[in-house]
């Protein structure tokens, strides 16, 4: 595997993921060889960490206009390591890294059926007050969702 810097041992860090989300590559998606457009795996990314952050029961308070926080993408980043191609199926795989006050690092991981990994990326998420613009801390509760499922094997 092509070397990372948020990546120390692949075969650690890839274990640790426990949740997916299936995307299937479009022909709108694609060049005219037929090769995934190399801005499409920041696409998949942004709606798997959606369905992650609805699967830890996170996403519904960031949505609500009443709510005084929401999340922005600080950083973002895409490694690729094998080409992808129309029709394919995909998981997007993402789990928590580091975890910070206001901030977390989200780790992705793109995987063909046969388990051929196609690319990998990592991101800052940054909870924003509403009222200051500044980062908001998470909650106690928010920080628990984040570790029960971080450095969980998968299944």
């Amino acid at each position: 595997m092509k070397k990372t810097d948020y990546i120390e041992n692949f075969v650690t860090w890839e274990e640790e993921f426990i949740f997916a989300h299936p995307v299937k590559v479009r022909f709108s998606e694609t060049d005219m060889f037929g090769h995934l457009n190399n801005t499409v795996p920041f696409v998949y990314f942004e709606e798997a960490r959606i369905e992650y952050f609805k699967s830890l029961n996170l996403m519904d308070d960031w949505v609500k206009e009443e709510n005084e926080t929401f999340i922005v993408v600080a950083d973002l980043q895409c490694d690729y390591m094998k080409q992808v191609y129309f029709d394919e199926n995909l998981l997007i795989y993402v789990k928590a890294g580091r975890i910070g006050q206001s901030s977390v690092d989200i780790h992705y991981m793109g995987k063909r059926e046969n388990g051929d990994i196609c690319f990998t990326g990592r991101g800052t998420i940054v909870q924003v007050s509403k009222l200051t613009g500044k980062g908001a801390q998470w909650t106690d509760d928010m920080k628990l969702a984040f570790h029960e499922k971080i450095n969980v094997p998968q299944s």
